[in-house]
């Protein structure tokens, strides 16, 4: 059974996601604030996060950000705002997915079912794998534990998105891929995703990875293809 933690200050929506995820066969756990979010991770790491944007203190935004930096938890946003803009903060801070509001909880199921199947298709991958360590341009990859390690042997936290995402680099280096590519091997289908959303996840890879993200080495856009990973790749 898959878990859940949703964040709202809205102690309706709340009750009424709760009871429907529930009716489809999830645990769910509930917060309101950014207190009683970190209160429900120390009490149990769900399997993902779904976390309003509009929050008293904390915004949804800045939680997503810190969730980001201490763990690899998939994070699906809801958002009142419906400008593009505001989209691309939340998916820049690190979110996998997002969802305006107002929505149909069955669309909400069908996001979740989604974020949380290409986990799930990652797993049985990563086992079969018999060298699952990655180097790259003396970067190290841990497919395993989804851990990426710089030069200096720093642990850079990744989202599940940049993950998917890197990973799909490393096992096609060298190699032009087309936005459409990068959407069907990194997340496996489209769910509504549009060509800025990968765009943004490069960028954020870029931030992490490259030293000048003004004149980007490793990850190269290349002009009406998409992107290409320059560096040579080796297993162990």
């Amino acid at each position: 059974m898959n878990s859940l933690l949703i964040v709202d200050d809205d102690l309706e929506v709340l009750g009424l996601l709760k009871k429907f995820f529930v009716q489809h066969g999830y645990s769910v756990e509930v917060a309101t604030d950014g207190a009683s979010l970190w209160a429900a991770i120390e009490r149990q790491v769900p399997d993902l996060i779904i976390l309003d944007v509009m929050l008293p203190g904390d915004s949804g935004l800045i939680l997503c950000q810190q969730l980001r930096i201490r763990h690899a938890l998939p994070i699906i946003m809801l958002t009142a705002m419906g400008e593009l803009s505001d989209r691309v903060v939340g998916l820049e801070l690190g979110a996998d997915d997002y969802l305006t509001k107002p929505f149909d909880a069955r669309e909400l199921l069908a996001r979740v079912r989604a974020v949380l199947r290409r986990v799930d298709e990652r797993r049985p991958v990563l086992q079969e794998r018999p060298r699952p360590l990655i180097d790259f341009a003396d970067w190290h990859l841990d497919v395993t534990r989804r851990e990426l390690r710089s030069p200096d042997n720093v642990m850079i936290p990744l989202s599940a998105g940049e993950f998917d995402l890197l990973l799909v680099f490393v096992e096609h280096p060298q190699r032009i891929l087309t936005r459409e590519q990068l959407l069907d091997l990194a997340r496996g289908h489209s769910h509504e995703a549009f060509d800025r959303s990968i765009d943004v996840q490069v960028s954020r890879l870029r931030r992490k990875l490259e030293s000048d993200t003004k004149r980007p080495a490793m990850i190269r856009t290349v002009r009406n293809g998409g992107y290409l990973f320059t560096p040579s790749v080796t297993r162990r």
